[in-house]
C-alpha cells in the first residue's frame, strides 16, 4: 500500500529534503540526549503501535541494536495482535527486549484500594503508569534514558497518562503530527501494516483512540496546525477545512482543558 497523493481535510506531510532533515535531527537529538545524561543505552515501551516502533526504529538507526532495550507490558485488555507485533518490531530491529506481564501489579493496586475496582479510567491509568515504573526500573539498573513515544497531536489533545506514559526522559517524535510520524515511519521502512493498523492506547478493553477522542486524527492535526498552533481563529479554521464548528470546539476542549498535563506542577 502507498500514501495517497493528498490527505484530507490539510495534509501537513514535509517534503522529501523536509522530512530528511527533520529525521537527521531527531536522531542526532536522541544521542544528545544520551550523551547529556552519561547514560550507555535506552529503553522504551514497545506497544506494537507507530508511534513506539517509529522512535524504536529512530533509535536503533542512530544508536545501534546493542544501545536499546524493548519492554512488551501486556496487560489483560492487550490484544494478542498488539503484544505479538511488539515482539515482531524488536525481532525485525535485533534489539534486547522483556515482555513483562503488568497484571499482577495493577492487581496488587485495586486490592489495596479496593474503592478503585471498576473504575475504566483509574485502572487504566493506573496500567500506565505501572509501564512507566518498569521504564524507570530497567533504565536505572541499565544507567539507560527512557524514550517517550508519544506525538505532537497527542500531547497537545492531552491524550496521554499524567506520569504514564508521559513519564519520560525525552520526546523523540514530540514534535510530529501524526500524520507525519506515518510519514516519517513510511521513510523509515516500517512494516505498512504497523502504519495503518487502528491506533490504540489498551487502557482497557475494545478501547480506540478516534473512539475515545471524538475525532479522527488526521482532522485533529488539521484543526491543531491551524486553530492551535497557527491561532487561525475557530470560524475561519472551519471553513477553511469545511467541517463543522464544533469539531473546532471539541478539538480546543480537549487542547484547553489537559493544559495541567503538559505544565510543570504549580507551587504557591
Amino acid at each position: 500500500m502507498t500514501a495517497p497523493d493528498t490527505i484530507s481535510p490539510l495534509d501537513l506531510r514535509f517534503s522529501e529534503s523536509e522530512l530528511a532533515a527533520r529525521r537527521d535531527r531527531i536522531q542526532s537529538f536522541v544521542r544528545e540526549t544520551l550523551e547529556d545524561a552519561g547514560a550507555d543505552r535506552c529503553v522504551l515501551g514497545l506497544s506494537g503501535g507507530i508511534d513506539s516502533t517509529t522512535v524504536a526504529h529512530l533509535a536503533v538507526d542512530e544508536l545501534g541494536t546493542d544501545a536499546v532495550h524493548g519492554l512488551v507490558m501486556p496487560g489483560e485488555v492487550s490484544s494478542e495482535q498488539n503484544m505479538s507485533d511488539a515482539e515482531r518490531v524488536a525481532e525485525d530491529l535485533d534489539i534486547e527486549y522483556d515482555v513483562v506481564e503488568i497484571d499482577r501489579v495493577v492487581d496488587l493496586l485495586t486490592e489495596l484500594y479496593p474503592a478503585a475496582e471498576g473504575d475504566q479510567l483509574a485502572v487504566g491509568n493506573a496500567r500506565a503508569r505501572t509501564r512507566a515504573v518498569l521504564n524507570y526500573l530497567v533504565a536505572n539498573h541499565e544507567n539507560a534514558v527512557v524514550l517517550g513515544t508519544g506525538n505532537r497531536t497527542e500531547a497537545l489533545a492531552g491524550y496521554f497518562t499524567k506520569y504514564g506514559d508521559g513519564a519520560v526522559d525525552c520526546h523523540p517524535i514530540g514534535n510530529l503530527y501524526k500524520m507525519q510520524v506515518r510519514q516519517l515511519a513510511r521513510d523509515l521502512g516500517v512494516d505498512d501494516d504497523l502504519v495503518t493498523k487502528t491506533p490504540t492506547a489498551e487502557l482497557w478493553a475494545d478501547q480506540t483512540d478516534e473512539q475515545e477522542l471524538g475525532v479522527d486524527y488526521d482532522t485533529i492535526d488539521a484543526v491543531l496546525a491551524l486553530h492551535v498552533d497557527g491561532n487561525v481563529p475557530a470560524s475561519a479554521t472551519a471553513d477553511h477545512l469545511g467541517i463543522p464548528d464544533g469539531v473546532v470546539e471539541t478539538v480546543r476542549g480537549l487542547y484547553e482543558r489537559s493544559e495541567h498535563k503538559r505544565a510543570v506542577p504549580p507551587t504557591p
